[in-house]
């Protein structure tokens, strides 16, 4: 237990091995892409379907287990222990709690919030099986959408792995990296060896996915909307201009490091969301917004076991049925993201106990995540049902920016409100970009805070990777963002430790008190 984070890696500054491994990786993705997207696209196919046939059932009980064991851990007396060494946080509740909503919203919040609940509207899931288009399907299609966006997306999303690297960490002295949430089976093996360089690869290869794959999507919608509101033409130099401009200020941010780009760029963030949130729930169906939340909720709850567990649909010939397409895609998605996420989490979280945490990350960030989405997507199915066609006409062709606009172009000051929820979406993801772009150099880097240079090289990297792949249109970016749940195979292997291991540090801390 002695090791120090300055062994890793021989002691360097950067672990240069990790840095090649997973950078050489992102530009042989991109150069395949530039040469054969078709044998691209093939291979990425493939082991999609693959990724969700082989591993979907245990996706689902690593995320279910993870949430269940997560709440049982906050009754514990250990829960009441404050992590990282610190006796009193280093940020304000609502700062802590602004830099992880941003973080996990900005992956798509904006565009699935109205997109996904209008989907499972129009086509409802077939668990529920209710006629498309009409009022019994209305419910459900919100229920399916807390399913996805709810507790257990945010459970996976450093709940238990927090725990284990703070502990960890500022305890022992191991690496804020996600090697270290394997030190409880392969030992010093997984901080100084080969094991502990791959399992980082794959998390930073997994998050860059993640990562770029809402960068791209970002300038193919913003280019959207400004041809719908403004004229522009909807063209890669705008598409282009887009992604250069979000680099620029999230690589920014992400220099300044946590205590100011970061931390200021995810309050602002919450500021105008929560005025868009407000205007919404006056200006909209004010009690269909209500009506939806409590009555989803109900749907939620009295299928939760059922949705989570769901296997029907699996796949049709060999290739993704609505399972693979739908929840396993999302929750690949999100398996990519929970090793760094942990380590972003550990690191704003000093001071805090494990109860706060747990409670933030497993409960309070999803509610306010489901509000969101009855208060955006229930607005649509609100419009829908008034008039057919107002919103999923747009949203034809699973269009995600169409169908935000037709929302927000139907209410009152429709002009204001879309152009707000563009800055808002554009300031969602560059609060991903520069969160991510640090814990990557983070994990990158043997110091207490990563260099400059590493955080600004993958800041740039990201945005250069999104223009390549937007520049072979929407096909290439998606690849890259399915590509994160093949990433996912691996990564959630490197999370299945903190099933146990979190629950014997919150014993741990309990004998501590006691």
């Amino acid at each position: 237990m002695s090791t120090s984070p300055q062994m890793a890696a021989g002691g360097q500054p950067t672990n240069k091995p990790l840095f090649a491994l997973s950078g050489g990786f992102i530009a042989l993705f991109c150069l395949w892409a530039l040469v054969d997207l078709k044998g691209l696209s093939g291979a990425v196919d493939a082991g999609f379907a693959f990724s969700a046939r082989y591993f979907g059932l245990y996706w689902q009980l690593l995320l279910l287990g993870t949430f269940v064991i997560s709440l049982l851990i906050c009754v514990m007396p250990g829960a009441k222990a404050r992590m990282g060494n610190l006796a009193k946080p280093e940020f304000t509740t609502f700062q802590w709690g602004s830099m992880v909503m941003c973080t996990l919203l900005a992956g798509g919040g904006v565009f699935w919030a109205a997109g996904e609940p209008m989907a499972h509207f129009i086509s409802s899931p077939p668990l529920f099986g209710a006629e498309g288009k009409s009022a019994a399907a209305a419910w459900p299609a919100l229920a399916q959408s807390y399913m996805h966006w709810g507790f257990l997306a945010w459970a996976i999303l450093g709940s238990l792995g927090a725990i284990m690297l703070m502990y960890y960490h500022y305890e022992k002295g191991l690496p804020l990296a996600p090697r270290t949430l394997l030190y409880p089976v392969f030992g010093d093996k997984a901080i100084n060896g080969v094991i502990g360089t791959v399992a980082d690869a794959a998390c930073v290869i997994a998050v860059v996915a993640g990562t770029v794959g809402p960068i791209g999507f970002l300038g193919l919608q913003i280019s959207y909307g400004l041809n719908a509101l403004f004229g522009i033409p909807n063209a890669f130099a705008t598409q282009a201009i887009v992604i250069l401009v979000l680099v620029a200020i999230y690589t920014l941010s992400a220099v300044s490091g946590i205590t100011r780009g970061i931390q200021a760029m995810s309050t602002a963030n919450i500021w105008l969301a929560g005025i868009l949130m407000a205007y919404m729930l006056i200006a909209g169906p004010t009690a269909f917004i209500f009506e939806g939340f409590f009555k989803g909720l109900g749907v939620y709850f009295t299928n939760f076991f059922p949705m989570a567990m769901y296997r029907g649909d699996a796949a049709v010939f060999g290739e993704p049925g609505w399972l693979g397409w739908w929840t396993v895609f999302f929750w690949g998605w999100f398996l990519g993201y929970g090793p760094l996420m942990a380590v972003f989490v550990a690191r704003i979280s000093r001071g805090r106990s494990i109860r706060a945490i747990i409670l933030l990350l497993s409960v309070v960030a999803p509610l306010v995540t489901n509000f969101w989405f009855t208060i955006v997507g229930g607005t649509g199915i609100a419009m829908e049902l008034a008039q057919a066609g107002s919103v999923s006409a747009a949203f034809e062709g699973f269009n995600l920016p169409a169908a935000l606009l037709a929302i927000t172009q139907n209410l009152p000051m429709g002009f204001l409100v879309s152009i707000l929820f563009m800055i808002l979406t554009f300031i969602f993801v560059a609060t991903t970009g520069d969160s991510m772009t640090y814990v990557i150099a983070k994990t990158m880097s043997n110091d207490e805070e990563p260099a400059t240079s590493v955080r600004a090289f993958w800041a740039v990297a990201m945005g250069v990777t999104a223009i390549i792949l937007v520049s072979l249109g929407s096909n290439g970016v998606g690849k890259l963002q399915s590509f994160i749940v093949i990433t996912a195979v691996p990564v959630s292997l490197i999370l299945l430790p903190s099933l146990w291991d979190a629950w014997r540090i919150a014993r741990l801390k309990g004998a501590e008190q006691a």
